[in-house]
């Protein structure tokens, strides 16, 4: 693939995975709830179920802490056959609230990757997932003041990047969107006309899985996000 990305006015990060680190919290956060039901199931059967629920309860709660949470509370009923008792239930809202508590631990480069091109580039930070969360992480990160514009969107598809480059009167063709998720970070953008750079992070939650064997390879892929500034 040749790179060019020569009519590039406008950057935008994604969060969770590109700027800090998110999924392993969620996944060490697992991990303490199944063991906090293996009286009742294996911990691999209480994974299942718990993505399962996760999935089932998308719709109703969106992404993020808090519907995880609640997602694991439903998962804990279901799984005692509604047995659980009130300190189990005390325990994993304790999960919860570690998770969100959780001091913010930036990836290696990201800051010397937005001093470098904040001098040159508008950035944005485009993420989805709980409103009150991301704008949390967000300021303990002291990522901030490098961010002309921070959006958190309900989803991260085709129409709904087409929305907010359209209302921030973006042209598609100079828009760049560098993130960790083919799913969610790269392939909508793609289909829309804009550039992407896809920076994987060793962790990737089950519901962002993409086989890329399957998808086009008209995007960039570095493995560390400073590798970037090689091409801007």
């Amino acid at each position: 693939m040749e790179i060019d990305y020569s009519n590039i006015k406008v950057i935008g990060f994604d969060a969770d995975d590109t700027l800090w680190v998110n999924e392993t919290y969620f996944r060490d956060t697992e991990h303490a709830f199944a063991k906090l039901l293996t009286e009742y199931e294996t911990e691999n059967k209480i994974d299942q179920e718990l993505f399962k629920k996760e999935m089932e309860n998308l719709p109703l709660y969106g992404y993020g802490v808090k519907g995880f949470v609640l997602s694991m509370i439903e998962s804990a009923m279901d799984i005692s056959n509604g047995k659980c008792d009130i300190k189990t239930i005390s325990e994993i809202l304790e999960l919860g609230k570690r998770m969100i508590n959780h001091r913010v631990e930036l990836l290696e480069g990201v800051e010397e990757v937005l001093a470098s091109l904040s001098d040159n580039y508008r950035l944005l930070l485009l993420t989805k997932g709980d409103l009150l969360d991301q704008e949390r992480k967000l300021e303990k990160s002291g990522l901030e003041a490098y961010f002309n514009h921070v959006e958190v969107l309900s989803e991260k598809k085709e129409a709904n990047y087409a929305r907010l480059l359209d209302h921030l009167q973006i042209p598609v063709e100079e828009f760049l969107m560098i993130g960790n998720s083919l799913k969610s970070d790269v392939l909508p953008l793609v289909n829309i006309g804009a550039q992407a750079v896809h920076v994987p992070f060793h962790t990737t939650w089950q519901h962002e899985l993409v086989d890329e064997d399957n998808v086009t390879d008209n995007y960039l892929k570095i493995h560390e996000i400073k590798n970037i500034l090689a091409y801007l």
